[in-house]
């Protein structure tokens, strides 16, 4: 039996809006009358996140997404198109399996130790990156960069990893078999879940940076369950206090906020 000669079409649609984008899409192709189910307002604003239109209201393009896509094309324009909030320093994106929410905090919104000081860090702009700016390294021994996020803004009932998304310019030193500690945790917590970086590990050392495929390399600092987004301020660090070694050459373009994948099993 045909289902849908016998549920009506909203009815069809809602079953649909409780499944998953991906799922949407494949049941799109089933048949004409399920198509226009899975295509219609109500399964993908059941997609999008419920303050949807409060993010894009803080955007740039406010008005051209909202008056002209239709929430199919909304959806997948932010999958595919991130948009700048807070006057520019922050991206924000949909993962396209899930509609989760994911952020990545620019450079310029970091909290970077002498990232002020000229004789430490230069700021300059990179075509490959998406923020007008981006933070290099020229010469110090101590190093400090924080992101803040709060965790209300982020999916709720989701596990996130905390990226560092970097890369090394034309003239690196210091980095080589260094190992930097990360930590992600919430603001007034006191369960810091330390963990050692290599950004440029020696042969003998497990890679655990990728690369990202847009000009950058990422390499995950730690990772955080939002319950319900209640827990305040999520804090993401990376540090190394080596007085006797200095580095350079590291360029940061920000840490991105995103849902972590399982592996595969």
């Amino acid at each position: 039996m045909d289902i849908t000669n016998v549920l009506p079409a909203e009815c069809i649609s809602h079953i649909i809006s409780l499944t998953t984008p991906r799922d949407a899409c494949r049941l799109a192709v089933v048949s004409p009358a399920f198509k226009s189910a899975a295509d219609s307002v109500l399964v993908w604003e059941k997609f999008l996140p419920s303050d949807y239109k409060l993010i894009i209201s803080n955007s740039v393009s406010s008005s051209f997404l909202i008056t002209s896509l239709s929430k199919k094309d909304l959806y997948f324009h932010l999958c595919h198109h991130p948009i700048f909030i807070n006057n520019g320093t922050m991206s924000f994106e949909l993962e396209k399996e899930t509609g989760k929410k994911c952020y990545m905090v620019g450079a310029r919104d970091l909290c970077i130790g002498w990232g002020s000081t000229p004789s430490c860090w230069k700021w300059t702009s990179l075509p490959e990156s998406r923020f007008p700016e981006v933070a290099e390294l020229v010469y110090f021994w101590f190093f400090e960069v924080y992101a803040r996020i709060e965790t209300r803004i982020l999916s709720h009932r989701t596990n996130y990893a905390a990226y560092l998304v970097f890369k090394f310019g034309k003239s690196t030193d210091g980095f080589r078999s260094t190992q930097l500690t990360s930590a992600v945790y919430v603001e007034g917590i006191n369960d810091k879940k330390r963990q050692g970086l290599f950004l440029d590990p020696s042969r003998n050392t497990p890679k655990l940076f990728h690369d990202r495929r847009d000009g950058w390399m990422e390499i995950e600092m730690g990772e955080f369950f939002n319950k319900n987004g209640d827990g305040g301020t999520l804090l993401c660090s990376l540090f190394d206090f080596d007085r006797f070694g200095t580095r350079h050459g590291l360029v940061i373009q920000g840490i991105e906020f995103r849902p972590k994948k399982m592996p595969m099993h």
